[in-house]
């Protein structure tokens, strides 16, 4: 409290306290302002990362409209169309070898005459229009008889009569009415089509056929304990052969964890291969918690290098994992950064030339695409690697206030310089752990319509169909073929006409009969961009 007697230098005191109060409230407030914004955005504004080039362009590169690796454009003619309110061309296209069926409409006996003259009117022409008839999903029972054969001459001289049975395929369930295509169809329509089994239970109902999701459920956990999991090992032991991985991890709830609420987070976790490898894998892992010793434990027995994101769980891993960090990580912050100011600010900040500086960074990774490994290691150390030092150089001078977006991007990047730099080393890395994103999107995109698991069981269950699914997807396998195939061979492997070993069943083994590739391997663009869509 301020009196007659005090003295110069109290409230000298009392007036820096005062500024520091001020400066202190504005900081606050400024960082509510970001919040409100950066929420608004998620919550009304498009999901779009993209940076329009007229409205934020600090740098003015002749770079910036070249393409190294483009060829030249050859004339095409595609027939497309936009669909309202989307800017991205769609293509429609259908397989050539779809059935036809030919409705012919012809004018009735008592109407061929002329109108004019009375005569016979004859066919001169045909109009043609085509469209295509969506048929339902039906069911068919399939009944197995075996012939069973005996001696007609033992059966009248001799007291012994061989009996000679046809061979018979073994079922995948014992003792069940489960196909190897019933059991495809419902892990296909939950695990590529997000559509729970409480959903499928409705459809097969308006079939009138009542199939129950606990039966749904039993066939799909009995199917993976039985044949799929030594699949999975296999892929998981072919995985660990690269020596370029990518990985991430997502929430998922279990309700039924010992000793965990229902409320509690679990983890699935996805370790795949790199751009690099010609057969992609994809290996889901399903854990209770984010604890590091889980990557460290499945990467047992790898070496090399590994993309992931910043979370420090994966900065323990042993020396033998050299951990390569992701530059979207570190632009998606800046980017933020950048839409919680006020519109007419974001041109010209510093966190929008921190955006611009990433944006040429990948740009230049776009150039570098078709080249060799050698060949894009060379460009990088050339191009890239001065442009990074750059970019850090420019961070250094930031000093953003801490509590801010841009603070927090400012120091994320100094945090993970040594990690982020690494993509420089090799001329297989990528400049992103994107790949591994969008590997584990259709886990996520599923969790949105079936919530949880009820079991640790039914979520390692569900780790062992997705890595099976996505891992054909990836490969420009179809999904429901693919798993028809595996659930007929693998109770039968060893016998004549069926698969010998457990490699076998692997993408890139020549025993993958032609049924199970999809028509245009590695699926359509428009696929791809739905999972990004969705």
């Amino acid at each position: 409290m301020k009196t007659k007697n005090n003295s110069a230098a109290e409230l000298l005191g009392i007036i820096e306290e005062k500024d520091r109060r001020i400066t202190e409230l504005e900081q606050q407030n400024q960082w509510l302002l970001e919040q409100f914004r950066l929420l608004r955005r998620k919550q009304y504004g498009t999901s779009s990362e993209q940076v329009i080039a007229d409205q934020v362009s600090i740098f003015n590169e002749a770079e910036a409209s070249a393409d190294l690796a483009a060829a030249e454009p050859s004339l095409t003619e595609v027939k497309a169309h936009y669909r309202k309110g989307k800017s991205r061309l769609t293509t429609d296209k259908l397989p050539e070898d779809l059935p036809v069926e030919i409705i012919e409409h012809e004018l009735p006996e008592d109407e061929r005459a002329c109108p004019e003259c009375g005569g016979n009117l004859h066919v001169m022409g045909k109009e043609t229009r085509e469209e295509i008839r969506l048929i339902p999903a039906k069911a068919v029972i399939v009944r197995h008889v075996r012939n069973i054969y005996a001696c007609r001459n033992c059966e009248n001289t001799s007291d012994h009569v061989p009996i000679i049975k046809a061979d018979m395929p073994e079922p995948v369930i014992k003792g069940g009415f489960a196909s190897p295509d019933a059991i495809a169809h419902i892990a296909t329509q939950k695990f590529m089509m997000a559509s729970p089994l409480y959903r499928q239970e409705q459809e097969w109902k308006q079939n009138g056929i009542l199939l129950s999701r606990q039966t749904m459920s039993n066939w799909l956990l009995k199917a993976s304990e039985d044949w799929l999991v030594p699949i999975y090992e296999a892929m998981k032991h072919r995985l660990l052969e690269h020596s370029v991985l990518h990985g991430d991890e997502t929430v998922c709830q279990v309700l039924k964890e010992p000793g965990k609420t229902a409320q509690s987070r679990s983890y699935m976790w996805l370790y795949r291969t790199s751009g690099e490898a010609k057969h992609q894998i994809l290996v889901y892992e399903y854990q209770p918690d984010r604890k590091h010793i889980h990557p460290e434990e499945f990467l047992v027995g790898f070496s090399g290098y590994f993309h992931a994101d910043g979370y420090d769980g994966y900065h323990k891993l042993p020396d033998r994992v050299i951990v390569v960090g992701c530059f979207a990580h570190m632009r998606r912050k800046l980017f933020d950064a950048m839409k919680s100011l006020p519109k007419d600010k974001q041109a010209g900040s510093n966190a929008a030339k921190g955006v611009e500086y990433c944006d040429r960074l990948f740009h230049l990774e776009k150039q570098f695409a078709l080249l060799t490994p050698a060949q894009r290691l060379a460009e990088r150390e050339r191009l890239s690697r001065p442009l990074v030092n750059e970019f850090f150089d420019w961070i250094e001078r930031l000093n953003a206030l801490p509590n801010t977006l841009l603070g927090k991007a400012e120091h994320y990047a100094k945090s993970q310089r040594k990690y982020l730099e690494r993509y420089l080393l090799d001329g297989r890395l990528e400049i992103s752990n994107n790949r591994a994103e969008r590997g584990v999107k259709p886990f996520v995109i599923g969790r949105k319509n079936w919530l949880f698991s009820n079991t640790p069981n039914g979520a390692k269950a569900s780790a062992i169909y997705y890595s099976l699914v996505v891992t054909a997807m990836e490969n420009g396998l179809n999904p429901f073929e693919y798993l028809s195939w595996i659930l007929t061979n693998a109770p039968n492997m060893g016998k004549k006409g069926y698969v010998t070993s457990v490699e076998d069943f692997l993408p890139g083994s020549d025993a993958l009969p032609a049924r199970v590739f999809s028509p245009k391997p590695g699926g359509t663009d428009s696929e791809k961009h739905a999972w990004e869509e969705d």
